[in-house]
């Protein structure tokens, strides 16, 4: 439902913010101001096309702001039309493209007249339509569909030609052979192979390092003789207990440090022919992870690939003999869900022409014929068509030349069709119609608003009286600076006593008339 809508420098339009409710609502006022600029607004908020010519003179933008509540949640579109340069959408106050407001503007607006958002127009909507009309049951075709395309994509992965797998299998056996060979198990291997490798590889280095440091430490006159020297001196003096005692823990921490650096240096060894290997098996690394992945887990991952693959394809004749069997047996499964739905589809579609067709005459269009025309193996192409005056063809409803019928056409399909969008927007609806077929219309309409928020600009009072909302648009003339005169348009919701004023302008031209007055209490009462 559409709650609230906000337009603002749009036409003739000032600033005007509309507290909407459900029901039908009727937008009424004189030719020329400004009703049809409401169904602009809406357009804009569906996606339509941004016109600058549609900003007020003299404002740099215009604005349009709607409200809406879908499945129980707030959303707020916004579009943004300025006087120059490109319009902007928003959806909840986030920028988003035109397209995306016409995704969602489907599920919430169906927009029947002269404008370009009539979801019923498209193929796929008249499909869905017949299909909930007939109550179509679709799970095994699309069931058969789904298997089908799951055959045909494992035989396109099962490889091209026989040139062509012949030299994958040739590859592959190659690849998956070398990282077999290389037998990769340890994750953190070249961490560790690194770490040995500088052992090594400084292994004369790291043995004089030892040497010349325990000859420092150790040797005569060292630093170990010099500390031991330095306590026997201090501590027999009481003044320096302190001191002496950590004298003597230095000495401790030197003669484990001694230690120490004696126990590594016995460990390193001068192996050349192992460091060769290591350098070896870390090239052997660095090459497979060049070939295959950035880490070991990548190339283990790609491994596992190649070695799933290669079984594909060395199996690939007793795949392909089956899957060639699954496929012909898809085709038939497919086949014969098709002919069922067509069938079911062929079924409901004159029933549902006819059930649109009935509808027809009371909207002011006697003689008018509905068909819908059903083709494909699956009757997936289906074509609503209407021969709107005796002798003419059926025709597809998207070539209706008048916006007049096409929207009453679309009053009929919606009251026979349960699901709509929950807002429906009618302007031209009761073109070229008056008298009774405008009250059917108006009897029509408010069936429809019982359901489903509906909007409708309209020049019968027949159609507006049946209105649970009448909002009328009033043109006026107001004085701007230099002595200029500026025309805007206010829309405003009336009151009971205020309909019946409008309702008889609507009827006669003269709203003070107590003759039209009279009538139009008359319309309003056997609207209600």
């Amino acid at each position: 439902m559409l709650t609230e809508l906000a337009v603002a420098n749009l036409g003739v339009i000032d600033q005007v913010t509309l507290q909407l409710s459900s029901g039908l609502i009727a937008l009424t006022g004189e030719t020329g101001a400004g009703k049809t600029l409401m169904i602009d607004a809406i357009s804009l908020l569906l996606g339509g096309r941004a016109d600058p010519g549609l900003v007020k003179h003299g404002a740099k933008e215009a604005t349009v702001d709607g409200r809406f509540i879908l499945d129980g949640e707030e959303v707020v579109l916004t579009r943004v039309i300025p006087a120059d340069g490109r319009s902007r959408a928003y959806i909840n106050g986030r920028p988003a493209t035109a397209a995306a407001l016409t995704e969602l503007g489907m599920r919430l607006v169906d927009l029947h007249g002269q404008h370009s958002h009539q979801s019923l127009l498209s193929v796929t909507a008249q499909r869905d339509a017949l299909d909930r009309f007939g109550k179509v049951d679709l799970l095994r075709l699309q069931a058969a569909k789904a298997e089908l395309s799951r055959i045909e994509s494992e035989l396109g992965g099962l490889g091209g030609d026989e040139r062509s797998r012949a030299r994958e299998l040739d590859l592959l056996r190659y690849q998956v052979g070398e990282l077999d060979e290389a037998a990769i198990e340890d994750l953190n291997e070249d961490e560790r192979l690194e770490a040995r490798e500088d052992l090594l590889a400084n292994a004369l280095g790291h043995q004089e390092a030892t040497s010349q440091v325990l000859n420092d430490l150790t040797d005569d006159g060292s630093v170990r003789d010099l500390l031991a020297k330095s306590l026997a001196t201090l501590e027999p003096r009481s003044p320096f207990q302190a001191e002496a005692a950590r004298l003597r823990d230095m000495l401790a921490e030197l003669d484990d440090l001694v230690d120490s650096v004696r126990g590594i240096g016995d460990g390193v060894e001068d192996d050349p022919a192992s460091l060769e290997r290591i350098q070896a098996r870390r090239h052997l690394l660095h090459q497979l992870r060049r070939k295959y992945g950035d880490s070991m887990e990548e190339v283990l991952a790609e491994h596992v690939a190649m070695q799933e693959r290669l079984t594909e394809l060395e199996d690939h004749d007793v795949r392909a003999a089956k899957l060639d069997k699954d496929q012909i047996k898809a085709l038939k499964e497919l086949a014969a869900a098709g002919a069922e739905v067509l069938a079911a589809r062929l079924a409901a579609a004159p029933l549902l022409a006819s059930a649109i067709e009935a509808h027809l005459p009371e909207l002011a269009m006697p003689k008018a014929r509905m068909g819908i025309e059903v083709t494909d193996d699956d009757g997936s192409n289906v074509s609503f068509q209407l021969s709107a005056n005796p002798g003419s063809p059926l025709q597809p409803l998207a070539k209706v030349a008048s916006g007049g019928e096409l929207a009453r056409t679309m009053l009929a399909l919606r009251s026979v069709l349960s699901e709509a969008p929950p807002i429906l927007v009618f302007d031209e609806v009761d073109a070229g119609i008056g008298g009774e077929a405008g009250t059917a219309v108006g009897r029509s309409l408010a069936s429809l608003g019982k359901q489903h928020q509906v909007l409708v600009v309209t020049h019968l009072p027949q159609v507006a009286a049946f209105a649970d909302i009448h909002l009328v648009v009033e043109k006026r003339h107001v004085e701007k600076a230099k002595g200029e005169d500026d025309t805007i348009s206010d829309i405003r919701q009336l009151t009971k006593k205020e309909r019946v004023v409008e309702l008889a302008r609507m009827l006669a031209g003269e709203p003070d008339s107590k003759t039209a007055r009279t009538h139009a209490k008359e319309l309003l009462a056997k609207a209600s």
